[in-house]
């Protein structure tokens, strides 16, 4: 009977979350349809081409498409060796931004950076440099954060530094997220309850102390608690994302029908998409989004959790860090959208307009695809030491009808 091969085994094994895929290429898709339908009017007023921004972000899908596919290929341990290289590259490129000459400065905010005719927003490196550094310490310092407080404290205090940049931009939105991550992973890393709500107590101490100190804050913050107040000045962006959403009602008006892109919701292409998507595609279509956002995140987890039973910590470290980035995201643009939280500059992942946006986070679910790849790997190649060669075979039959399941699941999902 011929022996079963390490190289065998990694041929027959399903090495691809099929369903976790077609989650992020059926929001892509969404993602681009939406944009084209909701930056129309904007494109041709702007650029005299009704289809500019849809082209431009088509390019954007390309580049994150092969970014995607040369990250999934490195090796897991190479991310992990990464992690500080990654920090500090978030630290360069934000320090860049703020030097006159290299920033570019949109509606009031400078935090891009300019690289000929593409810009790099460097919150979105950050979070990808945050996750991958946090993975390799929560390993590196496993025994620490578990039973010192300086285990806990020490990269907090490397996040203040990059909390600082970010402010400086400003870019608070990015700020919330990139902290409410950190301080989740950390926690799920063993760190002890008193010095989490220790830190969660300072952390919002600060954030209102930096709302309250800022005029245009606060004057968001006003216009959040009633913006018919003065729903033609401050209240203005919100009033008309809440009409949007009135006008959508059940099943929308249908796609490219929107009257509030027309001018009257501004970031209509970007922050404020999901408004569009809901005048548009109504009540059941913005559920139907949120659904697939939900499998998507609850995909990840699984893996995360997958990770952590096989004892690969720095696997779940990150895939959770993953999944915590994309729920901030989503609940808090979503929550911007439908007036639940003060109106803030961020994009909703895989469906708002931005190429640092989608690049980041097509490159996060890349690293998601490898972690579950290596699973796969070495829980086949166990087997093969356990069980032998009969006892594989089953395992991978198992395996590759699992596989074939999650792609009748997929195509559903599609369809």
């Amino acid at each position: 009977m011929p022996r079963l091969s390490s190289s065998s085994v990694g041929a027959n094994v399903p090495s691809i979350d099929f369903i976790l895929l077609a989650c992020v290429c059926a929001l892509v898709a969404l993602g681009l349809v939406m944009i084209c339908s909701a930056s129309m009017d904007y494109a041709s007023e702007r650029y005299g081409d009704a289809l500019f921004q849809a082209r431009r972000h088509l390019v954007y899908i390309v580049i994150a498409c092969v970014a995607s596919v040369i990250a999934f290929k490195v090796p897991l341990s190479l991310w992990e060796k990464s992690g500080p290289y990654l920090l500090i590259a978030s630290f360069v490129i934000l320090i860049l931004i703020l030097i006159p000459g290299f920033g570019r400065t949109a509606n009031g905010a400078t935090r891009w950076l300019a690289l000929g005719p593409f810009t790099l927003q460097g919150s979105e490196v950050a979070k990808l440099g945050v996750i991958v550094y946090l993975g390799n310490y929560l390993v590196r310092q496993h025994d620490l954060v578990r039973s010192h407080w300086l285990g806990f404290v020490n990269p907090l205090l490397i996040m203040s530094g990059l909390v600082v940049l970010l402010l400086l931009e400003p870019d608070f939105g990015a700020v919330v997220v990139l902290s409410g991550a950190a301080l989740g992973m950390l926690f799920l890393g063993g760190a002890r309850i008193a010095e989490f709500l220790f830190s969660s107590v300072v952390i919002a101490v600060v954030g209102f102390f930096v709302v309250s100190s800022s005029d245009y804050r606060m004057q968001r913050l006003y216009a959040y608690l009633d913006p018919w107040a003065d729903q033609f000045g401050e209240g203005y962006q919100l009033t008309q994302s809440l009409i949007a959403f009135g006008r959508g009602d059940w099943f929308g008006l249908g796609l490219g029908n929107s009257i509030q892109k027309l001018f009257y919701l501004p970031e209509a292409h970007t922050d404020f998409i999901f408004a569009i998507m809901a005048e548009e595609l109504g009540f059941v279509g913005c559920l139907m989004a949120l659904f697939i956002y939900v499998v998507f995140i609850g995909r990840v987890l699984l893996i995360a959790r997958k990770a952590e039973s096989m004892g690969r910590a720095f696997g779940a470290y990150v895939a959770y860090g993953v999944a915590l980035v994309f729920s901030a995201q989503l609940i808090i643009n979503v929550s911007v959208n439908i007036g639940l939280l003060p109106t803030k500059g961020l994009t909703l992942p895989f469906l708002s307009y931005g190429g640092s946006s989608l690049l980041v986070s097509c490159i996060l679910v890349a690293l998601i695809m490898r972690i579950h790849r290596e699973l796969m790997y070495e829980e086949a190649d166990t087997s093969v030491k356990k069980y032998g060669v009969r006892g594989t075979r089953d395992l991978l039959t198992d395996l590759q009808s699992t596989a074939k399941r999650s792609r009748r699941a997929a195509g559903g999902m599609h369809a």
